[in-house]
């Protein structure tokens, strides 16, 4: 199997949605693609907003932790990231859209671009998808993060 972006990059994260080391996380897998980062997640019954759809939050935890997918990989082909060096830019706004209820049973798809970068911040565009219909989408800015001395 091939490793996802965080299985490569961020191994021992313990992100909520994209940590690979957070046995109780959503563990979002994402793949470079030709029109972006691209991953699938199937909810769990357990993300029920309770009227059968997938939950908002579950829903912007998704778009954001897989714009990071996205950032990270831009960092890495930029030459920005260390190696082992953990996440290069942290999330600095997400502005979230919900267009239309996503299904809780059923996989969606994910799909996210970078339309901005420099080395101290990123724009990703990201899109949560659906019988070929985008479901949410949001807008994801990420600045560079450097320890405070």
């Amino acid at each position: 199997m091939i490793p996802s972006i965080q299985e490569r990059l961020i191994p021992d994260m313990t992100c909520f949605g994209c940590g690979p080391a957070n046995e109780r996380g959503l563990r979002i897998r994402s793949y470079p693609g030709e029109d972006g980062v691209t991953a699938s997640f199937t909810p769990w019954p357990e993300h029920d907003n309770g009227l059968g759809y997938l939950n908002g939050g579950i829903i912007s935890t998704l778009l954001d932790c897989h714009s990071a997918a996205a950032v990270m990989h831009e960092a890495e082909q930029r030459g920005l990231l260390a190696p082992g060096g953990g996440l290069a830019y942290v999330t600095a706004g997400l502005d979230v859209r919900f267009l239309r209820p996503a299904p809780l049973t059923e996989p969606v798809e994910l799909l996210a671009r970078v339309v901005e970068a420099s080395d101290d911040q990123m724009t990703a565009e990201v899109e949560l998808r659906w019988d070929g219909k985008p479901r949410a989408a949001a807008t994801a800015l990420w600045k560079r993060w450097r320890p405070r001395t």
